[in-house]
């Protein structure tokens, strides 16, 4: 074995335990969040005590000490001295900026828990795909639709009203939604963006529809907690809109946020969206900001974590009953063309305020 064979390989084992030292705080982070431990740091205006942290959380004290140990070490909190020799710490402001929920749509703490959560939920199911090429079931993602609630929560709150919205059609579809149109939100979960909008715009009429019946329901029930009269939700798999009449040609706006690459007929799904348009509306599809070709995605800064998240979720549940297994990361090129075979002859290709992982296909109904 030569020098240069020899260097290779050191480099490589460095960077090998680089990757399990990351792997393990990541773990350790997405407890951190869950427990909302990264919160209550933040809360605090000098460095504590493990038992003042613990306290403040509600949680166990030596979970919380090994756990700091974790943050310690992995540089996410940092240790400071004190007169009696006991142990302090303290989350940096720039850190909370970024881990907690106060960080809103810059939050990337809440991504922590993508990980833990579907390997818990499809390790087994997913392994067994590779020999086998079948998908995943909905079924086997219990705590799923809870993270995405958190997550379209982080994504929305902050952003969707006040910046996206207002950038659709050069503040067009603004004026719109304050005067009084029709809105579908495909994809919609428990509801998080509908509701927003339908806050925010109450002469407009909004329709949240989902393949998930009890995220329907905790939609609804939200929704009526709220007293908002102008939403409704819909138990439905959008791949068959098109058996639903009242739902053709209704609508001025629909969108679609990081749904259509987990559709098991995402073409279908697309063409149905055309027809529920009326002439002239508009269709909003958020999807991640990635290339069809995978020379283009080896320098992504999120290359690895987007690609995981699709192996263990996106990809086997669009692969269910034969579907397409589209997959998180099946690009702008490959989203273009979609929406051109389904009827949306220009597709316009935007970035989104705050949003650096995602892009903003912008497609008009024109006949």
């Amino acid at each position: 074995m030569n020098a240069k064979s020899n260097e290779k390989g050191r480099e490589f084992s460095k960077r090998l335990t680089t990757i399990l030292n990351h792997g393990a705080l990541n773990l350790a982070m997405a407890l951190g969040y869950r427990t909302r431990l990264f919160d209550v740091m933040d809360g605090f205006e000098s460095p504590q005590t493990a038992s003042a942290i613990a306290k403040k959380a509600g949680l166990n004290e030596r979970h919380v000490k090994e756990w700091l140990g974790i943050m310690v070490s992995g540089g996410i909190a940092e240790l400071s001295p004190s007169s009696s020799g006991e142990d302090l710490f303290y989350l940096p402001k720039e850190h909370g900026d970024l881990i907690t929920r106060r960080a809103g749509s810059s939050n990337l703490g809440v991504y922590t828990q993508e990980i833990p959560l579907l390997t818990a939920c499809a390790f087994e199911p997913v392994l067994q795909g590779f020999s086998t090429g079948e998908g995943v079931p909905y079924r086997h993602y219990p705590k799923f639709y809870e993270f995405m609630t958190q997550l379209a929560d982080a994504k929305h709150r902050a952003v969707l009203v006040e910046k996206f919205l207002p950038s659709v059609a050069e503040g067009q579809l603004l004026e719109q939604l304050r005067s009084g149109i029709h809105v579908c939100d495909l994809g919609c979960a428990e509801g998080t963006a509908v509701l927003l909008m339908a806050e925010a715009f109450p002469k407009s009429k909004f329709i949240g529809v989902d393949l998930s019946g009890e995220c329907i329901e905790k939609a609804r029930s939200e929704a009526s907690s709220k007293r908002l009269r102008n939403v409704s939700f819909r138990h439905l798999d959008a791949a068959h809109l098109k058996d639903h009449g009242d739902l053709l040609g209704s609508f001025d706006y629909v969108t679609a946020f990081d749904s259509i690459h987990d559709q098991t007929r995402p073409l279908e799904v697309l063409v149905n969206v055309h027809a529920m348009l009326r002439r002239g509306g508009w269709f909003s599809m958020v999807d991640i900001a990635a290339s069809s070709d995978l020379s283009e995605n080896k320098d992504h800064p999120m290359g690895p974590f987007l690609y995981t998240v699709s192996l263990m979720h996106c990809m086997p549940v669009g692969l269910v009953d034969g579907g397409a297994g589209l997959g998180m990361m099946w690009g702008r090129q490959g989203a273009v063309k979609t929406l051109n075979q389904a009827g949306f002859g220009t597709v316009q290709v935007l970035a989104i305020p705050d949003d650096p992982f995602n892009l903003h296909f912008l497609c008009k109904k024109i006949g």
